[in-house]
């Protein structure tokens, strides 16, 4: 059990570390701006397409997206030869890792992203097409729809969650998990999930009273 825990505790600070790997605050500083002084205020993705424009918005999801599949695909390797059982497991939580760092980066006082491309890796390492799928589906409907990137990320953790969920028991055989391991991995996704929608909770505010930004619109600077 000893070792167990601590093959958890170094997924996630293995993870953290990859997660430090600020994309925008980077290309922001080869722009000679500070990312966080700018919009709103966030080292993510959809700030930095606001204040830098798409080119920059979309090397900023790519880096996002990337570090935490390089983080995941790690794990997989590592774990598909320590106990292959538990490799899904350790695969989420060393993206859950990755989402810390991103968020909460020690060296910018903890002031990062809120997550949501770092998560889309997690996705990805999961290897399910059917959650890729769906989740994809379910971002750029809402979003079409809505023009609310928020929105679409909020509820992006839902359906993440709620797939997974429903594929891991019904088809474990796909992740090569042990029955041991399910209710972790659940639990865990769960976590990264609440914690990507408490990010969120100033968008909530805005979305319940009309003042959420819309794709496309312009955020006031520094505001």
């Amino acid at each position: 059990m000893g070792i167990e825990i601590l093959y958890r505790a170094l997924c996630l600070i293995g993870g953290y570390c990859f997660g430090l790997f600020q994309t925008a605050y980077i290309i922001g500083k080869m722009h000679h701006i500070d990312i966080r002084e700018y919009g709103s205020g966030n080292s993510g993705t959809t700030n930095a397409l606001r204040v830098l424009g798409k080119r920059v918005g979309a090397a900023v999801l790519l880096g996002d997206v990337l570090k935490c599949i390089a983080a995941c695909l790690i794990a997989r390797i590592v774990f598909n030869h320590l106990n292959p059982d538990c490799t899904i497991l350790m695969v989420i939580y060393t993206g859950f890792g990755v989402v810390l760092g991103h968020i909460f980066p020690f060296y910018m006082h903890f002031n990062g992203g809120k997550g949501v491309a770092s998560i889309a890796g997690v996705i990805i390492s999961l290897l399910d097409y059917r959650i890729m799928v769906i989740c994809l589906l379910e971002f750029a409907i809402v979003v079409a729809i809505t023009r609310y990137v928020s929105l679409g990320s909020i509820l992006l953790m839902v359906v993440l969650v709620a797939s997974y969920s429903i594929f891991v028991f019904v088809d474990p055989e796909f992740y090569h998990i042990g029955g041991e391991y399910r209710i972790e991995s659940i639990i865990v996704l769960a976590l990264l999930g609440a914690l990507s929608i408490f990010m969120h909770r100033k968008n909530i505010g805005r979305l319940l009273h009309g003042e959420e930004n819309k794709l496309g619109q312009k955020k006031p600077v520094n505001s």
